[in-house]
């Protein structure tokens, strides 16, 4: 039998973007990020990236949802701050150090219920 915690849990998102942070972590620096990262999604008339997000103790994996093709994979080394937005409670967002420029990234999702994105963040949350 698998372990799902050790092998990873897997939730169905739509991506919304990526800004840059200053800050590794911090809950006023996240609020500001997501709501950059709302609002030039909503300017865009482009559709979402469907992902496929794995939470493991390993760290973050996304893959494409149609292609099943591999987009990232971030070690739990480089992931300083995970969290849920208070204002859209469907949005799931964390805040990791780039693997190619090291600079500080705030990557957003959307979740179609509430429920993925507290468990996604609960297994994340230190």
């Amino acid at each position: 039998m698998r372990e799902p915690l050790l092998e990873g849990m897997c939730f169905t998102l739509k991506y919304l973007g990526m800004t840059l942070v200053e800050k590794p972590k911090g809950e006023d620096m996240a609020a500001a990020a997501i709501r950059r990262i709302v609002a030039t999604a909503r300017v865009g008339a482009r559709k979402f990236q469907k992902v496929i997000l794995t939470v493991s103790p390993r760290g973050i994996s996304l893959q494409d949802a149609d292609t099943k093709e591999m987009v990232e994979n971030i070690s739990i080394y480089r992931i300083s701050y995970c969290t849920t937005d208070k204002l859209q409670n469907k949005v799931f967002a964390y805040v990791a150090q780039s693997q190619h420029s090291g600079a500080l990234e705030c990557h957003a999702f959307l979740s179609p219920k509430k429920k993925i994105v507290s468990t996604s963040h609960l297994l994340l949350a230190p």
